[in-house]
């Protein structure tokens, strides 16, 4: 079965509501539309104007609208949230009147939908930058609890399954965090983890990549990997929690079982990885899009993790069915 259709079909059980800010875009309204149809969503919120969203129905080609509306600058939560916003930032310097002008953002508004409980997750980005997006997340939304920063996920699913016969590997971080330091790596590994779980409804297999395995090398850049892998452990140990893990490995010695049993025998992996953590956005970013271009694997993401509530980012070059599998892995995270 494709990953997409497996995140479709948990989508369906769970029924949530999703907000979608940029009713501007008739991407937007046409994949609203689709995931209604679908049967994914309980509901779909589209913020913007009665002007823009009628614009974007007529060149999207929606006649009939199935998802529901909120002029946000017209609604009478634009005062409460900008009032809950500036309790949130107060701390930071922020004035009431800076307060109501991040809320004049349908970003920012539907990021406090979300932290509220109006909508169980955000998706947006077809037009928004992925700055403004993050900057929402950590004012409206923050991070879940015990972890600090968020990061991202990309979900390959591959071509041809891994020696170890896994379908979907999950990459992280490879869009959000530049240089993580261990405690970081812990955070994306925690985040991921769950990620897998939520989506893929198996238990985590993760791997602290690097280019040795085992001490096989020695490199003063290898520290916060073998400093990750440790930390990792403990928590793991400290909260029980259903999650194999193991480091510092060489990619190869993650995923491929015999070249597991020469590299890192005894390896409580045993080459069969499903969750790879990088250590850092270079190793990430290259590696998701080499397994994607050379490897023909579909590369979901990215996937934004860590926070308190599900809100993902969409590529601005994206279609309306990017868009739509986006809304099944967002509903999908709040399992």
């Amino acid at each position: 079965m494709p990953a997409l259709d497996s995140f479709l079909a948990t989508a369906r059980k769970l029924q949530r509501t999703i907000v979608m800010p940029e009713g501007n875009d008739p991407r937007v309204v046409k994949a609203a539309t689709m995931a209604i149809e679908a049967g994914i969503v309980k509901k779909i919120i589209v913020l913007g104007t009665e002007a823009e969203i009628s614009a974007a129905c007529a060149e999207a080609g929606v006649a009939e609208r199935k998802f529901e509306s909120i002029d946000f600058l017209a609604s009478a939560k634009y005062e409460e949230f900008s009032q809950m916003l500036f309790e949130k930032r107060k701390a930071k310097g922020c004035t009431i009147e800076q307060a109501r002008k991040m809320m004049s953002s349908r970003i920012y508004f539907g990021a406090m939908m979300t932290s509220t409980g109006m909508a169980d997750g955000l998706v947006a980005g077809s037009i928004a930058a992925t700055a403004d997006m993050l900057r929402a997340a950590f004012h409206c939304i923050g991070t879940a609890k015990g972890i600090k920063i968020a990061s991202s996920t990309f979900v390959m699913d591959l071509a041809t399954p891994a020696p170890a016969g896994d379908k979907v590997l999950l990459f992280a971080d490879c869009a959000v965090n530049p240089n993580p330091d261990a405690n970081q790596l812990v955070d994306i590994a925690t985040a991921t983890a769950k990620t897998y779980r939520a989506l893929i409804g198996k238990q985590p297999k993760v791997a602290f990549l690097s280019f040795s395995s085992h001490g096989s090398a020695q490199n003063e850049i290898l520290d916060k990997v073998i400093e990750a892998t440790r930390l990792f452990k403990e928590k793991v140990a400290a909260e029980n929690l259903d999650v194999l893990v193991d480091g510092e490995l060489q990619a190869d010695a993650s995923i491929v079982p015999s070249v597991a049993a020469a590299k890192a025998p005894g390896s409580p992996l045993g080459g069969s990885a499903n969750v790879l953590i990088f250590p850092d956005l270079n190793a990430g970013n290259i590696c998701y899009k080499l397994v994607q271009r050379l490897g023909g694997a579909k590369a979901y993401g990215p996937v934004i993790q860590g926070l308190a509530k599900p809100l993902n980012d969409l590529s601005r070059g994206c279609v309306a069915e990017d868009i739509f599998g986006v809304i099944a892995i967002t509903a999908c995270q709040t399992a």
